[in-house]
């Protein structure tokens, strides 16, 4: 049960980080309040996961997404 959980949790972190680097509009209101964007979803995490993606910055998402293809990422953070 425990490997189900983890790996239900590892979806929920993966689906959030693509959206942050896919959807922009997503990225916007993410950032404004990142604990209530992760609830509004409804993806399950661990407090831990949650936590860390809360910690992500602007800076750090901005310098990942520029190294990756544009036909992919649609992320244009100033």
């Amino acid at each position: 049960m425990m490997h189900k959980r983890l790996s239900m949790s590892q979806r929920g972190v993966e689906r959030i980080l693509g959206k942050l680097v896919t959807d922009e509009d997503f990225a916007e209101v993410f950032f404004a309040n990142p604990a209530k964007e992760i609830v509004r979803i409804g993806v399950e995490l661990t407090a831990e996961e949650s936590d860390a993606l809360c910690r992500i910055s602007r800076v750090a998402l901005h310098e990942f997404s520029s190294k990756i293809d544009d036909r992919i990422c649609k992320l244009h953070l100033d």
